[in-house]
């Protein structure tokens, strides 16, 4: 917690940048790169009636990394300090697709203009309006986003996420 804007009332982190704050929490997962070790993860995951949004593994010949984003991050996070697995967590941006030619090639314009380095991409599970969407790190989030915002991009939330139902969609 942190003091409040007039110095008197304590402001706690997740009002401060809660739900509708225009990035998604990922967890980056630690994993030994042995058969099973992913299954396991996945299967405690789903198991806990958690849905996976976005899925990323980057391999390696002794270990693995899996970056997770599910539909909720607060009981996501509980289960894997339960697990005991070793992860850390980071902000990415939640962008929704344009409805352009050239989605992809759209956002990365934009975040080059601003010269920020997009260091990675990932498709979420996740469609409003029969749009998909993508999970975006870069070096800037405030200014990555000021920039999307200014080219009038829209963002995924973690309510958005954990509101979404794709039934209906």
């Amino acid at each position: 917690m942190s003091a409040g804007f007039g110095g008197d009332e304590p402001v706690d982190a997740v009002t401060a940048r809660g739900r509708d704050w225009p990035c998604l929490q990922q967890f980056i997962v630690f994993l030994e790169n042995k058969v099973g070790a992913l299954h396991e993860l996945l299967r405690n995951v789903e198991r806990d009636d958690l849905k996976i949004m976005a899925l990323s593994i980057l391999d390696s010949s002794d270990s693995a990394i899996a970056r997770l984003i599910t539909n909720s991050y607060e009981r996501t996070r509980e289960l894997l300090v339960l697990s005991s697995l070793p992860f850390t967590e980071c902000e990415v941006i939640g962008v929704l697709l344009p409805n352009v030619d050239q989605p992809h090639a759209n956002i990365c314009g934009c975040l080059m203009s601003a010269e920020l380095n997009v260091h990675y991409i990932y498709p979420l599970m996740y469609r409003r309006g029969r749009r998909g969407a993508v999970a975006v790190y870069v070096d800037d989030v405030d200014e990555a986003l000021r920039v999307l915002k200014e080219q009038q991009h829209e963002f995924v939330t973690e309510d958005d996420l954990l509101e979404y139902d794709d039934m209906f969609e």
